[in-house]
């Protein structure tokens, strides 16, 4: 037994929380699924006939709250925006950087942005929120490809991020992949002296 938080939604799904797991679930049923109280007992089951069954035995408080339409969620500094930012602010590479395309067309998916540097040499950048290693891993990939293209090679990489993780900081450099960390509210409005590139 321990002190949780027990969300019911309109769609039926039923999730339990503890004041430690940020938005994550201890346990959860998902729609379409069935609450039924029994006394102390609340018996979650789904069409599968699985079940959560929670024992009640002190409710703090009980609340209802009916939320309405979904109007839509409109999210700001995503890696799409960045995306966008950045071919904006190309420069932000390097003096003499110019866009080839955002999302680049390979055989394993799109690079965020092929661009040159001053010297006409190819620069694949692949840029996310939060810099981890899969992150590196995805754009070693990509180099790999791309260098096989003898009108692209040689391919340099650029890992842009608005925070990397030291781990893959140092994944990147092994690889000869430079790190350019991001800020967002300055790559919206002020000049490319707010960036950082290592």
């Amino acid at each position: 037994m321990a002190t949780r938080l027990l969300l019911v939604k309109a769609d039926g799904s039923v999730s339990v929380h503890s004041d430690d797991r940020a938005y994550k679930p201890l346990n959860w049923m998902s729609p379409p699924c069935w609450l039924i109280e029994d006394g102390k007992l609340w018996i979650v089951e789904n069409k599968q006939g699985e079940k959560l069954v929670i024992t009640i035995d002190e409710i703090f408080h009980d609340h209802a709250q009916e939320l309405g339409a979904e109007p839509g969620l409109r999210k700001d500094g995503v890696e799409a925006h960045l995306q966008e930012l950045l071919a904006e602010h190309i420069k932000t590479l390097g003096d003499g950087y110019t866009l080839v395309r955002r999302e680049f067309p390979t055989a394993i998916g799109p690079v965020d942005i092929m661009a040159r540097d001053s010297s006409g040499a190819s620069v694949a950048v692949e840029i996310k929120r939060r810099g981890e290693i899969d992150g590196v891993e995805q754009l070693t990939r990509y180099l790999e490809l791309l260098n096989r293209d003898p009108l692209l090679a040689p391919v340099q990489g650029v890992f842009a991020a608005q925070i990397i993780k030291p781990q893959a900081r140092v994944l990147a450099e092994d690889r000869g992949i430079r790190c350019l960390v991001l800020d967002y509210d300055a790559l919206r409005g002020t000049d490319s002296d707010e960036f950082r590139l290592f």
